[in-house]
């Protein structure tokens, strides 16, 4: 009886916090549909460029079914092409012997370059024999984990920040500290910088020791700065900083808190560079835009894997930002309803 009475017990706690009984259905649904899209979606199909081929070869080409092919006249159409990442690769005659131009950074879209050609050419190991190929970033030595390095870097950076804020600033809540905060004469937005700023401080070395360790210990890939890599990852733990904090303000308890995870964190990593979105039906794709990581993925993979620099990653460091102040600004107006009048 006593077992029963526990059990009873329980269930009607459950029950209770309709959130929880939505999550435990909503989320698995969610996570599993998203991993059915992912990966049952669409073959990448590459983009190679084809600069004043041969007609025969060119003719030969582009009457391949899979991929996309586009004709250029002249080699600085295609470089230029190449950097902005239009097309994966181009192709043009050296002599006579045909050469290839890899992006390079990353894997997927080598191999399926090279698969196309090679299926293209009726002749595999005839062709990839005599075949020239230079990489624009990276090479062959390339590895998978290379490109989706910094990638994984820029959401445990997000996600560990998100949690202990959350979690913190919930304790906050709780004991009552935020309460008697908000009963002195300090204003909503004092109150909420000053969190940002003492949450900020302990990010920055969080930050700092995680992007270290994985460059300097594990060795991931690196062609670009440092220094920039510390920068991208700073505005992205102060976008989960503020995320975390807002998101905090709607939960009662821990068990709540962490309920956000796998509706707000995980969903971010399907679109932040991880799987390409081109595989994606472009119905769902669109969601990538709208989330910190994608922005975050796309600068960090092009610091440590293209090398780029400063000039490459300030849209994406701004949209950061704006993501960290619309935040802030919910946070204030959050606030309002914690203070008692």
């Amino acid at each position: 009886m006593r077992i029963k009475a526990l059990t009873i017990r329980i269930l009607r706690q459950i029950f209770r916090d309709k959130r929880t009984i939505a999550l435990l259905i909503f989320a698995p649904i969610l996570v599993l549909t998203l991993l059915h899209f992912v990966f049952n979606g669409n073959n990448y199909e590459p983009t190679i460029g084809l600069v004043d081929l041969p007609e025969a070869v060119s003719n030969s080409l582009n009457s391949s079914e899979a991929g996309h092919f586009q004709n250029y006249d002249h080699m600085k159409e295609a470089k230029s092409a190449i950097e902005q990442r239009t097309i994966d690769a181009y192709l043009y005659m050296d002599g006579n012997q045909p050469s290839l131009v890899l992006e390079g950074s990353d894997p997927t879209s080598n191999r399926a370059v090279m698969s196309l050609l090679q299926n293209a050419f009726n002749s595999p190991d005839k062709k990839s024999a005599k075949m020239d190929i230079d990489f624009l970033h990276g090479g062959s030595e390339l590895e998978q984990f290379d490109y989706i390095g910094p990638i994984l870097l820029g959401f445990f950076v997000f996600f560990f920040v998100f949690l202990i804020a959350g979690v913190s600033f919930l304790r906050e809540r709780t004991t009552g500290t935020l309460e008697r905060l908000l009963s002195t004469p300090l204003k909503k937005s004092e109150i909420v910088f000053g969190y940002v700023i003492g949450f900020g401080i302990f990010t920055i070395l969080q930050t700092f020791l995680i992007a270290a360790y994985a460059i300097y210990v594990l060795g991931m890939y690196m062609e670009g700065a440092f220094s920039l890599v510390i920068i991208i990852s700073l505005f992205t733990a102060l976008t989960a900083l503020t995320l975390g904090i807002l998101l905090s303000s709607f939960a009662n308890n821990e068990l709540q808190m962490m309920q956000f995870i796998p509706i707000i964190i995980v969903p971010q990593i399907f679109f932040s560079g991880l799987f390409n979105l081109e595989t994606i039906p472009e119905w769902l794709s669109w969601i990538g835009p709208l989330t910190p990581l994608y922005y975050t993925a796309d600068a960090l993979t092009s610091v440590m894997v293209r090398g780029t620099g400063w000039g490459t990653i300030i849209e994406n460091i701004l949209l950061l930002t704006g993501f960290s102040l619309l935040f802030i600004l919910l946070n204030i107006l959050v606030l309002k309803k914690h203070r008692k009048i």
